[in-house]
This record gives structure tokens, sequence and C-alpha cells, in this order.
């Protein structure tokens, strides 16, 4: 080896050297944090953290350093938080502390803070206020919107009519029917479902999410200030949504052009008077980047979340035929052949409502939760955590908790009822999240669920290409959400 070549190899390993006794003197110095692997320097803990299965990574690491420990993801340090109680000390006991949103550079640099679901401090507090607000007035929970997803439901059972039993994949099925409850309150208006601009989006909607839980997304979260100036599949996710975004800015464009302010059709309607009201004020958040933003943070959430529960939903109805038979039976003895289900249905139909609830529990759409950060430097569980400091609530964990869930790998409705067959809630499940940063649309996703599932159950039965034990229900992809399989299923009226 050449002298040159052999002092360069040197300097090397004294300058990885001095860069982790750096990490851990940081560590120290920043706070008193849960236990963890040690972090390699530039790629941190990646060789425990696998990029096609976090989940799993993560949980194997719950199984060595406990149900709280740290991680370093590339550079980026992060908490994570395992198991209902821990989970729920978190971000219920301690919410506003751990109220902030942490950071998900895959789709920060279209974001940038803005919006309701990405915002942080009072930009939140006023934005979320808002939209609660509105989102009730429009019919969160009342009749109202109970009726337009009953007209969905049937608008999706003429479109099933239509498949004549023949094998078909249900994705955008479903997504235009779901798509249609939210587009409802945030545009004021339903898409035919043979509008092409419509399916183009949903198809970006589907893709967006597919793309947020592919390994690419995973080595952007943790490499963003390099993988930013690097062409490659990782900036798809970026360009699909500012597709999405100039769909909703012309949207808002249209809205302004006929703006009645004493009638006010739907939520941007409400978005742009609030703006007026507030023209004036220096704090206001009321500007059009964040009715952008939140406009199409309803419209992607009210979206893909159910329509993908239910996609997955049908699947393990198929897997397990019994189910879908008891589920039937108390369709028709509740609610009968030829009276549209109601919401009010759901308290004298302890079984549906139990296979629904299991349904959310085993499809877990977003194992990983949605990141936290700590707001100020915040005592938890004997540690300390700097403020900044990014959290994963793992949902997953909570959702798959066998302190509360007796068997949480297998699919049984009776994990939410009793011993005399009445549905019994469980604390630990927490599917839209909990605390301060629950979902904002959980009133109308669980009115949706039930609606929809109750409607196409209610005229027909499953059918699946393959024999029930033949079926995988096993996620695509997962990631940051788990994504259905792509199947296809036959319907046959009853």
């Amino acid at each position: 080896m050449e002298l040159g070549d052999a002092l360069t190899v040197f300097l090397s390993l004294c300058v990885a050297c001095l860069l982790i006794t750096s990490a851990w003197k940081r560590m120290h110095k920043e706070g008193r944090l849960p236990p963890g692997p040690t972090p390699l320097p530039f790629i941190g803990n990646l060789l425990q953290v696998k990029t096609k299965e976090p989940i799993k990574s993560f949980l194997a690491l719950r199984d060595k350093y406990g149900p709280i420990f740290t991680v370093y993801l590339g550079p980026r340090r992060v908490v994570v938080l395992c198991g209902h109680e821990m989970v729920k000390e978190a971000l219920v006991e301690q919410g506003e502390e751990f109220s902030g949103r942490g950071e998900l550079a895959s789709i920060d640099r279209n974001f940038k803070g803005f919006g309701v679901a990405f915002a942080n401090g009072e930009r939140w507090r006023q934005l979320r206020r808002f939209s609660l607000t509105t989102l009730r007035n429009f019919g969160m929970g009342k009749r109202s919107i109970e009726e337009r997803i009953q007209e969905e439901a049937q608008y999706l059972l003429e479109e099933f009519r239509k498949t004549r039993g023949m094998p078909f994949d249900p994705t955008f099925f479903l997504s235009r029917t779901v798509s249609n409850v939210i587009s409802s309150v945030v545009f004021g208006r339903r898409f035919d479902y043979g509008d092409k601009t419509f399916l183009s989006l949903l198809r970006m909607i589907n893709e967006s999410f597919i793309e947020m839980s592919t390994p690419w997304a995973q080595l952007y979260d943790m490499y963003s200030c390099v993988m930013q100036y690097l062409p490659g599949r990782h900036n798809r996710i970026y360009y699909l949504i500012e597709d999405l975004k100039d769909f909703i800015a012309e949207k808002v464009k249209a809205n302004q052009a006929s703006l009645d302010p004493n009638n006010p059709r739907d939520f941007i309607d409400c978005f742009l008077i609030q703006m007026e009201k507030e023209k004036g004020n220096p704090s206001s958040e009321f500007n059009m980047k964040n009715l952008i933003l939140t406009a199409l943070n309803l419209f992607f959430a009210g979206t893909e979340t159910v329509s993908s529960t239910l996609r997955h939903g049908f699947l393990f109805l198929m897997k397990y035929p019994e189910v879908e038979e008891r589920v039937h039976q108390e369709i028709d003895q509740v609610i009968g052949r030829n009276r549209i289900p109601a919401t009010e249905d759901r308290m004298n139909m302890p079984y549906t409502d139990a296979v629904i609830h299991e349904i959310q529990r085993v499809t877990n759409i977003v194992p990983l939760g949605v990141p936290h950060t700590v707001i100020r430097d915040t005592l938890f569980r004997g540690f300390l955590l700097p403020k900044g400091t990014n959290v994963y609530p793992l949902l997953g964990s909570v959702l798959n908790d066998p302190k509360y869930f007796s068997n949480p790998d297998k699919f049984n409705p009776g994990h939410f009822l009793d011993e005399k067959g009445r549905f019994k809630k469980n604390e630990a499940f927490v599917p839209f999240s909990s605390g301060k940063r629950v979902c904002l649309g959980e009133a109308m996703a669980r009115m949706e669920l039930f609606l929809y599932f109750t409607t196409v159950l209610q005229s027909f039965s499953l059918k699946s290409l393959v024999p029930p034990k033949d079926i995988d229900v096993s996620p695509q992809i997962s990631g940051f959400g788990n994504i259905p399989p792509i199947y296809e299923l036959c319907l046959v009226a009853r």
C-alpha cells in the first residue's frame, strides 16, 4: 500500500471515530434519551431498521430495548413508543407536550408546514379549530352527512350490479364512492363515476399513498438533505401531490369567482369567507396557501383511508366466509332486504359492529402513526426528550397489543364482543390515533364504514376467485401505510 493511501485510510478512521464520539456526546448532552442501538456515522441504525419492513424492525427493537427506545434513521433521531399504555401516556396524558407534528420529509417539501395536517403551533390550532367547526356545520355526525353517504352507497350498488357477477378489481369502485362523500363537503358537489378528471385524481391519490410507503420514501425521510438534489423514484410523490394541489387551486379560483358570503356551499367557501373576515389581522393563518393545503389534507385522507379499509375488509370477509355469513344474518334480522341501512342500526348489530372494528384493527392503515414532535423539553418515563425530538407512536403496536387483544395476530371479531355477544369497547382501538392530533374525520369515517359494509352485504355475497385458505391478506407494501393487496372478486346478488 502506498504511503498516501495508508494515510488516507488512517485519517478516515480518525474522522469516523470522532463522529461516533461526537454523536454519543451530543446524545448525552441534549437529554436523557431512551436506550437504543448504537448509531453509525451517517447511516445511523439503517442496519437494524429495514426500509422494506420498518414496523417489523421497530418491533424487533422493542423486544430488545423495551416499549420506548431511541433509533437513528440515518442522521435523524427518533424516539419510538410501543404498546397502548406507552402511546396513551404520551398522546393523551401528556398530549400538549407531544402535540407537535414531526418530520415527514417525503411530503414536507410539498406542504412546508402549511395545511392542518402538517402545521404546528398557532397555525395548527387555528386551522384545526376552524376545520372541526366547519365539518360539523356541514353535517359531521348529523343527518345530512348520513344522507350523503346513503346516496353514494346506492350509486355504488348501481355500479356493482353492472359487473353482472363477473370478476373485477374493486379499487376504484370504492375510492370513487368514498371520495364523493368528502368531495361533497370540500367542493360542494359529487363527481360522476365516469368523470375522467375525477378518476385521474383518484389514481394520483392512490399512487401517492403507495409511494409514501415505499423504501424510497423511507430513504428520502432519512437523507432528504442529499436526496432532494438527486433524480429517481423518490421524487414521484412530490410531483403527484403538486398535481393534486393544482386541482385544488383551480377549485378555489372557481369558488372565488362565484362566492356568496351569505350562502357558503362548501368548506372552500367557508374558508374564503373567514379569510375576508381576518384580512386585517396580521396573526391570522387564513390565507390561500393554508386553504389549498387544508382542502387537500381533507380530500386525500377522506378518500384513501376509508376506501383502503373497505378494500382490505372485503378480502378478510372472503377469507373468513363464516364471518360474512353471520353478518348477512344480522343484516336480514335487523334491517331486512328492502330498507336502506342507517347509522342508528349499528346499536342493534353488535356482531357487524365488531367485525368492522376488527377489520380496522387488522388492516392497520397507518402502522407507524404520523410522526409527532415534543414542543418543549419533556420529562417522560424518567427520560428527558429535548424540544423538537421526533416521536413515532406505533399505532400498529397498539392495535396488536396482547394485553388488550387476546390473540392479536388472528382475525377475530370476538375481540370486540363480551361473553353475551354484546359489543364491547376496547381502549386500545386507536386506528385514528388519539390525543390532540386525533383524525379530524373520525366520525365521518366510522359512519361511512358501517353504511358501506351493510349496504353492500345487504345486496351481495362476496365470491373469491380462489379458495378462502389460499387468500393472502398481507399488505402488498408496508411502510408509512399498509397498502391492501391487489385482487379481483365477484359479487353474487342475494
